[in-house]
């Protein structure tokens, strides 16, 4: 009676019972678990050296030509100007122990970057702290823009080394006049390019933020931040170049510790090669600078894709 009642097809084949049922399923659900999926290969791109030559020979037939020019002036030079193997060996002894400190004027390279991005760092500091909001101000306020646009314009073309007299007459002491001379000469950068970015937010988010009866300061910081972050680093930027330009000649003319102090050290004791070194150093932490800005502004920069 047990052997007669079934519920499908299949079963009616094989007794509940009969050992035949394991030997029969178990083999096919085993061979259903065994087989592998299929493994997707990504064809590796072939080496395109026509484009890594072209990033690769350029610099180089650039940096070889410098060094041929050098060498041609060395040669021809009649008061010791030094080849590129004599400026090699003198980098060799100077970046051996680049923070050695002998007293208050002899100091390493190191200590006179480090002295001067310094300066830098605290110039550029408070001209952030007082450009920035200056220029959200005054793109957001059009009296303000015509109030204030006149003395940009007058101000902005003055020569850094100009204000550096008035930095050491108001604050009687070199490091701080110097400080002074970044503030005035790297705050113009970012007080336009604000006040630019402010003023090309489209008149449509605006229109939006009067309609929702925003406050200003959701305005500010939901809408203008976000559109005018852009330029906003755009004149950090700029900024922070003219300063490092700015530094070296302030510092030459002020004394102290500091690598445009260090060129014109070196010049007074007739060591061209050090004076070509700094040269090397001041490019070198120019480049590096630059470079850590535009990645900054390149990761907060959003670009439309086009289809």
């Amino acid at each position: 009676m047990v052997s007669a009642v079934f519920h499908s097809p299949l079963e009616a084949n094989v007794p509940l019972s009969s050992p035949a049922t394991v030997s029969v399923v178990a083999p096919a659900k085993a061979a259903a678990v065994a087989v592998p999926a299929p493994v997707q290969t990504v064809p590796r791109k072939p080496l395109d050296l026509r484009a890594f030559w072209m990033r690769v020979l350029p610099p180089l037939a650039g940096f070889g030509l410098l060094l041929l020019v050098w060498e041609l002036i060395a040669m021809n030079s009649t008061t010791g100007f030094p080849s590129p193997l004599v400026t090699a060996k003198q980098a060799l002894a100077v970046f051996a122990d680049p923070f050695y400190s002998k007293g208050p004027n002899d100091q390493g390279v190191g200590w006179n970057v480090l002295s001067s991005l310094q300066r830098v760092a605290l110039g550029f500091g408070l001209a952030a702290l007082v450009g920035i909001p200056a220029g959200f101000a005054i793109g957001r306020f059009e009296f303000l823009a015509r109030m204030f646009n006149p003395l940009i314009s007058l101000l902005r073309p003055v020569s850094p080394l100009a204000w550096l007299p008035i930095g050491l007459l108001v604050f009687k002491g070199a490091n701080p006049a110097a400080i002074w001379t970044i503030f005035i000469c790297s705050i113009w950068p970012m007080v336009i390019n604000t006040a630019v970015g402010v003023q090309r937010v489209p008149s449509d988010y605006m229109n939006v933020a009067k309609v929702l009866n925003l406050s200003e300061w959701k305005i500010l910081t939901k809408i203008l931040f976000p559109a005018v972050l852009p330029y906003m680093l755009t004149g950090v930027r700029l900024a922070v170049g003219t300063a490092w330009l700015v530094i070296v000649a302030a510092e030459m003319l002020t004394g102290g510790v500091g690598i445009g102090f260090w060129v014109w050290d070196e010049w007074n004791n007739l060591n061209v090669a050090n004076i070509i070194i700094a040269i090397f150093v001041i490019g070198v932490v120019g480049l590096a600078l630059e470079f850590a800005l535009i990645k900054i502004a390149t990761a907060f920069t959003f670009e439309e894709v086009k289809s």
